[in-house]
């Protein structure tokens, strides 16, 4: 079963802008390591799915980990094959609008060498470029 809100208040929505940058969520809130987002995109529940996968593949469920993007938006598509009106299509799948600057996942628990490998791990399965975030230490955020 993929991420998926349990309950929506319409079942489509428009298709909205990914202009600017964020302006939340964008520090380390629970862990010590992050993947912050370089780029923007719609992330599939999919591919979330598989990043946290392959997280937790990699510190053979040590640590903790956290899901900082949650997807809210229904993406609808036409079916193949299908003549133009009629209406829109069905929903096919949820994503998360991603701005740069935002908190993709963090992750604790583990020494930092294979925070990193991890985190690498899951960038992979992204469609758009991150970067590895360290919490200074002393500072509370």
């Amino acid at each position: 079963m993929p991420l998926m809100p349990k309950r929506v208040l319409h079942r489509m929505v428009q298709r909205g802008t990914m202009r600017g940058i964020a302006h939340s969520g964008t520090s380390l809130a629970y862990g010590e390591y992050g993947l912050k987002a370089l780029g923007r995109c719609w992330l599939k529940a999919i591919q979330m799915e598989a990043c946290r996968v392959a997280l937790n593949r990699h510190m053979k469920r040590r640590g903790k980990v956290w899901m900082r993007v949650f997807p809210s938006k229904p993406v609808s598509k036409k079916p193949a094959e299908t003549r133009q009106g009629k209406g829109k299509g069905d929903p096919a799948y949820w994503a998360a609008v991603v701005r740069p600057g935002m908190m993709l996942f963090e992750i604790d628990g583990v020494p930092e060498a294979q925070a990193r490998e991890a985190l690498r791990l899951a960038a992979g399965k992204l469609p758009i470029r991150t970067s590895f975030i360290k919490r200074a230490h002393g500072a509370t955020v």
